[in-house]
């Protein structure tokens, strides 16, 4: 008799079936588990609460205001652009609602003892460090001698203000580690109620910062970095006079995302 086929798989290759099958299953879950578990702390869209302090300023490259402070508080947004084995490049600017800068304060008190006697005394703000002094004087031409003496003391006044850093990059290096080395950079503007850092100076000033720091992450998604820049204010000879100031400013960040 003729032979007939079955209608039915054979048993092998029903087990082949089986088998593909579960594999297909196990590499989807694998992929998936891959998309979800990146091995980069590296987020997309990263937000930022900071405060930076600086104690005192100095000729570092372009400002000559000697001894002035700043003291910031603020927020930040950073968005991935690139990101590698090695880099994670990021747009990152702040907006900085308490910007506070301070300068010292020479308060003189002059007293005249001679022709007359009277006491005058001022508050100036120099662009050098302020000196604590005391001493006398005497000047005149024969017949008519002044003469007196003077007390020189250093005070301060805080200026605020307030900046936006719009334009900024952040480099964060090795960003599969939790520990990650970062340069960063921004340009922006400060406005202060008070001319800085001298009378005769301008409220509207630019400002710009080159740094580095570290980023720890506690998690993919949160982490704290510290950094240290330099800190550069200038009118841009906009005012009268423009000595501008240069700070090493510390800055320490809370960040988080996705």
């Amino acid at each position: 008799m003729p032979k007939t086929e079955s209608a039915c798989l054979p048993a092998h290759s029903v087990l082949c079936l089986l088998t593909l099958l579960a594999l297909s299953t196990w590499t989807a879950t694998a992929l998936a588990q891959t998309r979800t578990d990146s091995p980069y702390y590296a987020r997309a869209n990263t937000f930022g609460i900071f405060t930076a302090y600086s104690g005192d300023s100095s000729h570092i490259l372009l400002g000559d205001a000697q001894n002035r402070r700043l003291l910031d508080f603020g927020v930040s947004y950073s968005r991935r652009l690139y990101r590698n084995r090695i880099v994670n490049w990021q747009y990152d600017g702040e907006l900085l609602p308490v910007a506070l800068e301070s300068d010292p304060v020479v308060h003189t008190v002059t007293t005249q003892t001679s022709p007359v006697e009277w006491t005058y005394s001022s508050n100036t703000r120099e662009v050098a460090a302020c000196v604590a002094a005391s001493g006398s004087f005497q000047y005149g031409s024969p017949g008519r001698i002044y003469s007196g003496t003077y007390v020189q003391t250093c005070t301060r006044q805080w200026n605020i203000g307030e900046g936006i850093s719009p334009v900024g990059m952040q480099w964060n290096f090795l960003p599969r580690h939790k520990m990650q080395p970062f340069l960063v950079g921004h340009g922006g503007y400060m406005y202060s109620t008070t001319a800085i850092p001298v009378d005769h100076a301008g409220s509207f000033n630019f400002t710009f910062d080159l740094g580095a720091g570290i980023e720890l992450y506690r998690s993919k998604t949160r982490s704290v970095r510290a950094s240290y820049r330099y800190h550069h204010i200038s009118n841009h000879e906009t005012a009268s006079e423009n000595p501008g100031i240069d700070n090493g400013l510390f800055q320490v960040t809370y960040a988080f995302g996705r």
